[in-house]
């Protein structure tokens, strides 16, 4: 669970030479030498309201242009090191080319092959928020590829950020939606009969598009991109005004961590961590399901709970001796926090027999009637089986 934060020291490692630490953009007080008076280093950085340390790399906007921020060395070293520019833009194109067709492949057979039920409608939900995720990440892998040169404008940087952030927690909403269906499900079977229904499970979808909507709709109103002094890169979220980063973006994101992930996560473990007491109590007779439920609440703690508690982590000032400069490993555990969109359909849908009998069905359209009949008559019968994948 735990991969991304023991892989930050990665990412500060360019700070170090010889022993000697570089001075971080976060130490208020280095100096040249000691005593008041003293002319300090170049890049003294201000604390904002309550001494909270920014999100993003902070920036100094250039005073012959607003479009342009001055970044200490250290946070330029780290933005354009190898696991920025490396690192990140494979984890992302990882979770292309599996969460592309494994959830466009698991919506399509959801939509036109499996009956209309709640929880149906709850997992193409989910299907549809990874699918949406995956197609937000070939601008920010073009992105990281080229040394961190946004080509695309500001409007489409808002735009794609936004996007990232708000179809990864609507998954995470959706999630917490799931685990209380099965919890109702299974714990309170008799109850269910009357809860789970179409009007349940429309709602929250609902709810889960609409919260996270409105959660990253500040994403869309203050500008993202600005350029580095002296050179042709353009930045694309990754360096914040310095004013802005207190007044505006912590609030943001503390938002988006405790509403969109936290909370969530939290009513995941609760209606999980009961379903899997029940199915405890009922010894092997479903000791397949306890596995199954013990993966899916492990998944979601692994893809999710690294990158927010960086995140908040950003914003607790723990001190620079302590955590140093942790965006870079906050880019780093949010790529990985992507793979979530393509282990959601494995764990999710082709775990079941029934969805993979659906899919063979549906892919066995595409091919020639000859063969089509050819293999039908070479395999057993499978029988009948319950139409529900939960």
């Amino acid at each position: 669970m735990w991969a991304p934060l023991l892989l930050w020291p990665l990412a500060l490692g360019s700070r170090l030479e010889g022993g000697t630490p570089t001075p971080s953009v976060y130490d208020e007080d280095w100096s040249t030498g000691g005593g008041d008076g003293v002319q300090r280093g170049p890049w003294t950085t201000p604390r904002g309201p309550a001494g909270c340390l920014p999100r993003s790399f902070p920036g100094r906007l250039c005073p012959n242009g607003s479009n342009t921020l001055e970044l200490p060395e250290s946070s330029q070293a780290l933005l354009l090191g190898w696991v920025a520019t490396r690192m990140v833009p494979a984890l992302y194109g990882l979770a292309l080319v599996v969460g592309l067709p494994a959830n466009g492949l698991a919506l399509w057979v959801l939509a036109t092959r499996v009956p209309r039920l709640p929880s149906t409608l709850l997992l193409m939900n989910l299907a549809a928020a990874d699918l949406l995720l995956a197609l937000t990440l070939p601008p920010r892998i073009a992105y990281h590829l080229r040394g961190q040169r946004w080509p695309f404008g500001e409007a489409a940087c808002r735009l794609d950020t936004a996007a990232l952030y708000g179809h990864m927690y609507c998954s995470m909403l959706l999630l917490a939606a799931i685990s209380l269906d099965r919890y109702l499900a299974v714990v309170h079977p008799l109850r269910a009969r009357a809860l789970r229904g179409r009007c349940l499970a429309t709602g929250l979808c609902t709810a889960a598009w609409l919260v996270a909507a409105t959660l990253v709709l500040p994403l869309g109103l203050r500008q993202q991109t600005f350029g580095l002094p002296g050179s042709d890169r353009l930045l694309c979220h990754d360096a914040l005004p310095l004013d802005a980063q207190a007044s505006y973006w912590r609030p943001t994101f503390i938002c988006l961590a405790v509403v969109g992930c936290l909370l969530p996560l939290l009513a995941t473990l609760l209606c999980y961590g009961a379903t899997l007491c029940s199915l405890a109590t009922e010894g092997q007779r479903y000791c397949h399901a306890l596995r199954l439920t013990a993966l899916v609440l492990a998944s979601a703690l692994a893809f999710f709970a690294p990158s927010n508690v960086l995140l908040l982590l950003h914003y607790s000032d723990p001190g620079p001796e302590d955590w140093g400069n942790l965006y870079a490993a906050y880019m780093l555990s949010l790529a990985f926090s992507t793979l979530n969109s393509c282990v959601d359909p494995f764990i999710y849908y082709y775990v079941s027999t029934e969805f993979r009998d659906k899919v063979r069905e549906a892919l066995l359209c595409w091919v020639p009637v000859s063969t089509t009949v050819s293999k039908e008559r070479g395999s057993p019968a499978t029988g009948t089986r319950s139409s529900s994948l939960v």
